[in-house]
C-alpha cells in the first residue's frame, strides 16, 4: 500500500461537460495542492468516462498524485488507477479488494455509525463520511447530514483515516479537522471557485495548519 495523504481530495465536477474547462480546473487543483483526485462521473457513458479517466491519470501521474475512481470498478481496472471509492450499493468491498489487489486504495462511503462499524468499512483504507453538511452537489438519495456530532461519534469507533464530504468550504474546514477528520473532499469549493488553484491552496493550508495543532 502506497503512503497516502488524505488531507484534500478534489472530487471532479461531472456537471462540467466542456473538457477544456474540466481539465483546466483539475490541473489548477493539482497545482494548488490537492493530495488525491477522485474522478466522479454519474451521467456520462462508459466510453466518455474512460477517456476522461485516461487524461486524468496522465495529469495525476505528472504531478505524482493518486487518482481514484468513484463507484466504477471497471474504469479503475481499465485505466489502472491508484484506487476506487465505493458506496453502500456499489460492488462489495471484498470483491473490489480481490479485483483491485492489496496495493490499491479502497475507500467506502458511510452515512451513519452503523455503517462505519461494519466489517467492510473497518477493512477499507479510509471512509468518507457523506454528507457532513447539506450540499447541492449531490441530491439523489442523499442521507441526512451527520454534522460534527456524527463525525465525533464515528471517530470514536473508527481508527483509520476519515474524510468528510458535503457542504465543505473554507469557513467550516477547521472545525471538521479539529473534531477528528483526517481530511476533506470537496467539489464545488474548488470547481466553482473564481480561482480554483488559490481556493485549493487555501483549503489545504487550513487542513494542514489545523492538523498540526
Amino acid at each position: 500500500m502506497l503512503k497516502v495523504d488524505y488531507a484534500l481530495i478534489f472530487v471532479t465536477d461531472d456537471s462540467i461537460r466542456d473538457d477544456n474547462i474540466f481539465f483546466a480546473i483539475l490541473e489548477a487543483a493539482l497545482k494548488g495542492g490537492a493530495t488525491i483526485i477522485q474522478l466522479r462521473e454519474k451521467s456520462c457513458d462508459t466510453a466518455t468516462f474512460y477517456r476522461r479517466a485516461i487524461r486524468c491519470k496522465e495529469l495525476c501521474d505528472t504531478y505524482k498524485i493518486p487518482l481514484i475512481i468513484n463507484d466504477r470498478l471497471d474504469i479503475a481496472l481499465a485505466v489502472c488507477t491508484d484506487g476506487v471509492h465505493i458506496g453502500q450499493t456499489d460492488m462489495p468491498y471484498d470483491v473490489s479488494r480481490r479485483l483491485m489487489g492489496k496495493s490499491k486504495i479502497i475507500g467506502l462511503s458511510v452515512s451513519n455509525t452503523e455503517q462505519a462499524a461494519k466489517k467492510d468499512a473497518q477493512a477499507a483504507d479510509y471512509i468518507g463520511i457523506s454528507p457532513i453538511f447539506s450540499t447541492n452537489t449531490k441530491t439523489n438519495g442523499l442521507a441526512q447530514p451527520l454534522g460534527i456530532a456524527g463525525l465525533k461519534a464515528i471517530r470514536e469507533l473508527y481508527a483509520k483515516p476519515i474524510v468528510c464530504i458535503g457542504g465543505i468550504n473554507k469557513n467550516n474546514t477547521q472545525e471538521i479537522i479539529e473534531n477528528g477528520a483526517d481530511g476533506i473532499a470537496v467539489v464545488s469549493a474548488i470547481s466553482k471557485a473564481e480561482h480554483p488553484e488559490a481556493a485549493t491552496k487555501e483549503l489545504k493550508e487550513i487542513v494542514c495548519k489545523t492538523g498540526t495543532n
